[in-house]
């Protein structure tokens, strides 16, 4: 699967490798093309995965603002629920296509 903006490929991974989290495919923390994340100072926490990580994506045509985010360091009953962990993992706003 890959992860598409503006016809640059921002991480790639086999799908096996990727955790579907309420309709989001979450990649892999390494399949993610160094230096394409900035992180973002927009604040959020989810009630039961916990406090989430913003980033706004770098590309070709310049910084797009909060279009990926990730949960560092998620509530531990979050991985009973998702079955497995997803620290990490980071997951891309519409506006960035994931393709296989």
């Amino acid at each position: 699967m890959k992860a598409v903006l503006a016809g640059t490929v921002i991480a790639e991974a086999e799908e096996d490798d990727l955790i579907r989290i309420e309709g989001n495919w979450y990649f892999p923390p390494a399949s993610v093309a160094p230096g394409v994340l900035v992180e973002s100072p927009t604040p959020y926490t989810c009630p039961w995965k916990g406090v989430c990580q913003y980033y706004s994506v770098k590309d070709g045509e310049g910084l797009h603002k909060d279009l990926a985010w990730s949960y560092p360091t998620p509530y531990p009953t979050a991985f009973d629920r998702v079955g497995k962990d997803f620290s990490g993992y980071v997951a891309f706003a519409p506006g960035v296509d994931v393709v296989p």
